[in-house]
């Protein structure tokens, strides 16, 4: 009882103190971005505060990241605003096309990527919007408000920083060294329990899967956050990688099983297990103590080019229709508005359900709209004092990033909401201006932003779950006919990039699909295993038994079995031991015949040791 009391952590108020130092950090960096602004005399003062807003992670490494990807992503907006607005400024139809193809071009960016890419592609679309878009009336302003949004950044990203670092904010590396910690001892767990010959749970394989995955993005983070940063982000890279070869091997031994015990081929699975798993535990072992890792493996992320195309295009519909809409309505500052549907459909890019994202925002906007009238018109009420507003701030800016830290995922998107959208709302000035009226023109333009996204996404609506489950579950099926190796891959890094297909796959309702989960499954079984064999034949491709690799190699691209196992035979009778290559080759070679009769729902033979 004394163990799980110490284990858990200060609170006030029932939030844990790490939530309240997180929020006041926070807080902190957008009064200090506000002072700055305010101090240069800055063109958007508000765009420091939201740039805080934005960048806020709970972790030094998280926010430099992204901060780093938001300034790089700020550069191709600020470049891609010019080049329309220099292009098409004498026609105006023509521009608001051209918003709408980049906002696509954005969008398809995003789905190829992941983590703070992904964002920063966004970013990049939706830098335009308020830039060139705010600007479509005044062209010849583009590159001044560009400019001025960029100094704008740069001193949020600066203000956040040095709070960050001044008020020790806490590192993402101990906690990502315990979590690969911990998943090492589970796979280790689940390959015990298959070299045992107990039943594997796709339950347990799919979970450890997933967490392995999910690590990509913040393994990435950590490289900004120390001079020994890049080491670790490699160590932690082959870390990952290691652990799904391990996975991997310890499925493939277990579904490759059949009735009856195969000696030899158990042999060689327990080897090639202690093998993988003595590799992962040096790379842990290089992490820990900031060394490069023996191996430098790359962690590719799968990538489904149909898909992100057909998101980009809805996405340049919905702004097309918006734009038309606004056209015809022909409402006076309709620039906002639109800006706020482009900021949308980009923020939904990163989500996978736009249109939940939209739905929310529509129900949380009313809600925000009045906070920030309770704090402009009640709690400032006319104040120009620096202090005042800071104090005003702090509630909104605390509360809304207390938010953010909770479990739930409904209160974290409220809290994120509102941060950026109470900013935008009141949009802080040197002086501040209380002008009712353009608050709720604001106001009303945002929500009627968001009102026409929804409904344009409900005439043509995203891309849904079952129709990205199938051609995921396609693009597996039609990569079991390409080489292994065809990228240039080796076995370990396509095995994770597979790894990250099944976690998309899992991301859009895959567990509740039972027979395509099963179906995806057994091609990543087939692909596994296939790698596994053509790097096992390549080890004799020039010896004495070259004729027979090229033979087998022949057998798996017809998918023939009878005579996989015939081979394997031959390869026994001439291996000098048991240990030898040849007797690897050989399990490896039964292995693959029992999980493609297993994948035909054929029963395999029983294989004499």
């Amino acid at each position: 009882m004394v163990a799980t009391t110490a284990e858990q952590p200060f609170t006030i108020a029932k939030i844990p103190i790490g939530s309240w130092s997180f929020a006041i950090r926070v807080w902190l960096a957008m009064i200090l971005a506000l002072f700055v602004s305010f101090w240069l005399q800055l063109e958007a003062p508000h765009t420091a505060a939201v740039t805080v807003a934005i960048l806020a992670q709970p972790t030094r490494g998280q926010a430099l990241d992204k901060a780093a990807f938001r300034l790089l992503a700020t550069v191709v907006g600020v470049t891609a605003s010019i080049a329309i607005t220099g292009l098409f400024s004498q026609a105006r139809d023509l521009i608001l096309a051209a918003f709408a193809v980049w906002i696509g071009v954005s969008v398809f960016a995003a789905k190829l990527l992941d983590g703070y890419r992904a964002y920063a592609a966004v970013l990049s679309g939706y830098t335009v919007a308020f830039i060139a878009t705010q600007q479509i009336d005044t062209p010849q302003h583009v590159f001044e408000s560009g400019m001025a949004r960029g100094a704008a950044i740069a001193v949020g990203i600066l203000s956040i920083a040095v709070v960050n670092t001044l008020m020790f904010a806490p590192d993402r590396q101990p906690r990502l060294v315990a979590q690969l910690v911990a998943t090492h001892r589970r796979v280790r767990e689940y390959a015990t329990a298959a070299l045992r010959g107990e039943p594997a749970e796709s339950t347990t394989f799919l979970a450890l899967l997933r967490d392995i995955v999910t690590l990509r993005p913040e393994i990435a983070s950590v490289a900004l956050e120390s001079s020994s940063g890049p080491v670790t982000r490699e160590a932690a890279r082959s870390v990952a990688v290691g652990l799904v070869a391990e996975l991997l091997a310890a499925r493939v031994f277990n579904n490759g099983r059949v009735h009856g015990r195969d000696v030899e081929t158990e042999a060689s699975a327990r080897s090639e297990l202690l093998r993988r798993d003595e590799e992962v535990r040096q790379d842990l072992l290089a992490l820990r103590s900031a060394n490069w890792p023996a191996r430098l493996w790359r962690a590719p992320l799968y990538r489904s080019y149909r898909f992100a195309a057909e998101s980009g295009v809805r996405a340049a519909l919905w702004v097309a229709i918006a734009a038309i809409f606004y056209v015809w309505a022909g409402w006076p500052a309709a620039s906002v508005s639109l800006s706020s549907v482009m900021v949308i459909v980009a923020f939904g890019a990163t989500t996978p359900n736009p249109r939940g994202l939209t739905a929310l925002a529509l129900v949380f906007t009313p809600i925000i709209v009045v906070l920030t009238g309770i704090l402009e018109f009640f709690i400032l009420d006319g104040t120009d004092a620096f202090p005042l507003l800071a104090i005003g701030l702090a509630p909104f800016a605390i509360g809304a990033a207390l938010l953010m830290t909770s479990k739930n995922l409904l209160w974290s998107s409220f809290g994120h909401l509102n941060l950026i959208f109470t900013v935008l709302i009141l949009a802080p000035s040197n002086p501040q201006t209380y002008n009712p009226q353009a608050f709720l023109f604001a106001s009303f333009f945002i929500i009627a932003a968001e009102g026409l996204l929804l409904a344009a996404q409900t005439l043509i609506p995203p891309v849904s779950d079952e129709k990205r489950r199938m051609r995921l579950l396609a693009e597996a099926r039609s990569d079991l006919q390409e080489p292994a190796g065809k990228n240039g891959e080796a076995a370990e890094e396509a095995a994770f990039r597979d790894a990250s297909r099944i976690g998309q796959f899992l991301a859009v309702g895959g567990a509740q699909d039972s027979r395509a989960l099963a179906e995806m499954l057994s091609c990543f079984d087939q692909s596994t295993i296939l790698r596994i064999c053509d790097a096992k034949l390549m080890q004799v491709a020039d010896g004495p038994l070259a004729p027979l690799a090229d033979e087998a190699r022949a057998a798996i691209v017809e998918r023939d079995t009878a005579t996989l196992r015939a081979i394997a035979r031959e390869l026994r009778e001439t291996a000098p031991q048991k240990d030898s290559i040849e007797a690897d080759v050989a399990a490896c070679l039964v292995l693959t015949s029992n999980i493609v009769d297993r994948s035909r729902g054929v029963d395999s033979p029983r294989e004499a040791s």
